[in-house]
């Protein structure tokens, strides 16, 4: 349906754009100081050719082709309906991430603000994300996290216990979402119970496959879909919103119980606080951000500890260290967390051949200078983390698997950005770590395992995804 929805679209472009072919399609030198590059098609620019490399496993090949196109670290382009220049490598990294609310800001497509509209009509996506990230670092300071590592192993107990125990074959990336989407609801909104996790986990698909998409907003399209989810959650939410302000006046929920207490308690700076629309949409963006770039990191981590038996044996050798080292049944701790150096290093890799988050925008705020090149006030600038993760200038043989690259002082600055960087760098970085390397411990102790497709093909929509979730066979070992 989504192919269809597309040539659809693309018909419909070709057959008023005919005329301005042979304009639109030579590349023009760059005017007015801009960066080489070219607009593609009328409205909808280069988006479809954006987009298509992710549906063909390579996502890289966008950002490449016009770097040895043009031979910039930095081209113009046409995505979302909005003029755009592509910032590559580490220098533009830098030049970001350090200018971040100074010469740029955070931008989303306009896709996003109709799947996430605030209540407030005044407030931009740009200025509610401030907001929440004002209020995340109290439920994301080390001691917070220190109190969710127990819970965290409590849970994934139950997940490898009913998910993966007694099965011959599983198929890795539903469970890997399953995993990271139930610690999400348990410690955010405390939801824990899995009927109800699974009632909300199916619309979460929908709304993370078609957030960033071709924004069409027909019947059956991604965008379709993506909005009737987000409105589905939303009111889910809101039931959960109610009932937990009931339970803090009577003394059956704790302020500090998780993220949505310490949203219905905290005002701003003027005293207000949060209407309950916008706490939903805010745990909303929470729980996509919370489950589905750790879920697909590690289903990466299952696909390459399959192909690699002797990095498989270096996390297997840490981790049975560690489990050997606790009583029967107690849970792992913080300090057992701080002992997964060689699995970090491992974890790292994988999010560097597969980063869950392929790149961000972020919009001028002013008319300034790059590289020699002018970037106009309002222009959108999108970076990318392939640009560095695979560049053999960052990472010398970039397509091996290496975990040494992550010992002593680690890849050059700016070189390695699976969380972003900056300002902006994702807060929520260490809970993804730990989610992680609590999955691995109990992946690795719990069994071998070999891929049923050795050649699957992996899609990026907008994460990597094995495009038949990854199937594998299963080898118990004695816990």
């Amino acid at each position: 349906m989504e192919l269809f929805y597309v040539c659809l679209l693309s018909a419909f472009v070709v057959a008023v754009s005919l005329s301005l072919h042979f304009l639109l399609f030579r590349t023009k030198p760059a005017a007015s100081g801009l960066p080489p590059g070219r607009t593609g098609w009328p409205v909808i620019g280069e988006s479809l050719e954006f987009l298509s490399t992710g549906w063909k496993g390579h996502p890289e090949k966008f950002i490449f082709d016009r770097i040895a196109r043009y031979s910039s670290s930095v081209f113009r382009t046409h995505l979302f309906g909005e003029r755009a220049a592509v910032f590559c490598g580490a220098s533009g990294n830098k030049f970001l991430f350090s200018n971040e609310n100074k010469l740029v800001r955070a931008w989303w497509p306009a896709s996003v603000d109709k799947v996430f509209p605030s209540s407030s009509s005044s407030s931009s996506s740009q200025e509610e994300a401030i907001k929440m990230r004002r209020m995340l670092p109290n439920f994301f300071k080390p001691e917070a996290l220190q109190r969710y590592v127990g819970i965290m192993d409590h849970i994934a107990r139950r997940h490898f216990a009913d998910g993966w125990e007694g099965k011959d074959e599983v198929v890795v990336f539903p469970l890997t979402k399953s995993y990271t989407f139930w610690l999400a609801c348990k410690l955010f909104v405390s939801v824990e119970d899995p009927a109800h996790v699974e009632r909300l986990g199916g619309p979460f698909e929908k709304l993370a496959s078609g957030l960033i998409s071709v924004p069409v907003d027909l019947p059956g399209t991604p965008f379709n879909k993506a909005i009737k989810a987000s409105n589905f959650i939303r009111k889910e939410l809101l039931g959960i919103i109610k009932q937990r302000k009931v339970d803090l006046e009577d003394g059956s929920a704790s302020a500090t119980q998780d993220i949505l207490s310490h949203m219905l308690l905290t005002s701003d700076e003027s005293g207000k606080f949060m209407h309950e629309l916008d706490i939903a949409d805010k745990i909303l963006g929470l729980l996509i951000g919370g489950h589905d770039t750790a879920s697909s990191a590690c289903a990466f981590v299952v696909k390459y500890l399959a192909e690699l038996p002797e990095i498989y044996e270096g996390v297997y050798k840490e981790q049975v260290e560690i489990a050997n080292s606790k009583k029967e049944g107690e849970l792992l701790n913080w300090d057992d967390i701080q002992k997964m150096k060689y699995s970090w290093n491992v974890a790292c890799e994988v999010l560097r051949l597969a980063p869950p988050l392929q790149g961000a925008f972020r919009e001028a705020l002013s008319d300034f200078m790059y590289n020699g090149f002018t970037i106009p006030k309002g222009w959108k600038i999108y970076w990318s983390a392939n640009s560095t993760h695979i560049n053999p200038e960052c990472f010398p043989d970039p397509k091996k698997f290496d975990p040494s690259r992550y010992e002593g002082s680690g890849p050059a600055p700016y070189t390695f950005v699976p969380f972003g960087g900056g300002p902006r760098m994702c807060p929520g970085k260490e809970y993804a770590r730990l989610e992680i390397l609590v999955f691995m411990h109990h992946l690795v102790r719990r069994f071998r395992w070999e891929k049923i497709i050795p050649d699957e093909k992996i899609v990026v929509n907008p994460m990597p995804i094995p495009a038949k979730g990854l199937p594998i066979r299963l080898y118990p070992r004695k816990v």
